[in-house]
């Protein structure tokens, strides 16, 4: 899924609306820390006095469920291309450039409109379909259990470092067939490159970046080759042997999408995970409910997805004039679906700020909709449930260690930059 890749002074907004003749004046700040601590209050008076609001800089903030549905849907509205800011950036330096980085994105289903989204996602989605993935289960409870057991004697963990970051990626890793000894690098590459997702990153990120997608790209033609000598029983075997048919993947595409599993699976992943225990921790008897009938934890992980979403924004552009609920987005501009506000919204969800993990009709808009729904949603799901499970299973009393927690500063992303908990060891 894709998020925006746009300016601060793009996305905060400041405007007038009058609804029943009370005058409000409209204050959109992603980057306020009591926004990022918070950002529902926000979203709820936005949808309440102006759903469709225009910021100074043009960009379109939608925040009603329904518009946000009708958005992702729409074949008017086409991906924002990050690809043309990175060549941007990169014809703009005097030395140096960011050509592997532009080249690897270029090649991003998040970045990529039909046709060309609908053949590549076509060629590698039956690698992301529920039976492949609900086949990897044991392995993805294995890497759980041992991340658990290298923290199990301390009594205390920081939930992020010690496990929500280390985990989606290792079983990226694993999936795709990279070498245990070689995970650890794995990891520093797809920490490194989700800063591409981040609109503030500076000139130095970038070449930052550029360089780590340098050293991917150089270690993935090299494993290509090795399973294109010896094929084995792994994600990159797969995505080579389809290389091979009529229709087929090029190189440059199987690195991409490597790349990009990365990329994505960490932060959806990290932050269901954070987020989900942040919630859990904060509504003890929840927690609870999960103990004692682990049966709960799909719907615990639709609820969390929903109630507090890893992903907040996504952006979309149009391609032609289209009117909204009597509001016309002119061609070109680009408008932001709040997926946080979506699920949020009353009119789609009884008591939205209720977090209830046996909540029914729970259509959620957290991995977006319409063609670009997320490819990585079955894995993402799967990965949730058995690492919160496990978390709140193995793990005896769990409490938060400190009142406070602090967010990491995400347009994008709702995003915790530690969870540290305490338990008995």
């Amino acid at each position: 899924m894709e998020p925006t890749g746009d300016t601060n002074e793009e996305i905060i907004s400041s405007s007038k609306s009058q609804k029943l003749g009370i005058a409000k004046a409209l204050k959109f700040n992603p980057y306020d820390p009591k926004f990022q601590a918070n950002p529902y209050p926000v979203y709820h008076q936005l949808r309440s006095l102006e759903p469709i609001h225009q910021s100074f800089a043009g960009m379109w903030v939608i925040t009603r469920y329904a518009d946000a549905k009708a958005v992702l849907r729409d074949p008017r509205f086409c991906v924002n291309k990050m690809q043309k800011n990175v060549k941007h950036k990169s014809n703009s330096l005097e030395q140096g450039d960011f050509n592997t980085l532009a080249q690897a994105i270029d090649k991003w289903l998040i970045y990529l409109d039909p046709p060309e989204h609908t053949r590549l996602r076509g060629l590698i989605s039956k690698a992301f379909s529920s039976t492949s993935v609900n086949i990897l289960r044991p392995q993805i409870q294995k890497i759980t259990d041992e991340l658990i057991s290298k923290v199990r004697h301390q009594g205390f963990m920081d939930i992020i470092s010690d496990f929500a970051c280390p985990l989606p990626c290792n079983v990226i890793a694993a999936i795709l067939g990279i070498p245990v000894e070689d995970w650890f690098k794995a990891y520093h590459w797809s920490d490194e490159l989700s800063n591409i997702l981040d609109p503030l990153s500076s000139v130095q990120g970038y070449e930052q970046m550029n360089k780590v997608a340098v050293e991917f790209t150089d270690y993935f033609k090299i494993l290509i080759a090795q399973r294109q000598k010896i094929p084995q029983q792994d994600l990159l075997s797969a995505l080579i042997a389809v290389k091979e048919q009529e229709n087929k993947l090029s190189e440059e595409e199987i690195i991409s999408v490597c790349m990009l599993l990365f990329l994505t699976g960490e932060e959806t992943t990290v932050n269901l995970i954070g987020n989900g225990m942040l919630a859990l921790l904060s509504h003890p008897e929840q927690m609870q409910r999960i103990k004692t009938q682990p049966m709960l934890i799909q719907s615990a992980v639709e609820e969390i997805l929903r109630y507090d979403s890893p992903i907040q924004i996504t952006t979309r552009v149009a391609t032609e004039d289209v009117v909204l609920d009597g509001v016309t987005v002119r061609c070109g501009e680009k408008v932001l679906v709040v997926l946080g506000a979506a699920n949020r919204d009353p009119a789609q969800f009884p008591d939205p700020d209720c977090f209830d993990i046996t909540r029914a009709n729970n259509n959620h808009l957290a991995f977006a909709d319409g063609i670009h729904y997320c490819l990585g949603a079955v894995l993402t799901r799967i990965e949730g449930e058995i690492a919160i499970n496990a978390l709140v299973q193995q793990l005896p009393d769990l409490q938060l260690s400190q009142d406070q927690v602090e967010w990491r500063k995400k347009v994008a992303f709702r995003s915790l930059k530690a969870l540290p908990i305490i338990f008995k060891s």
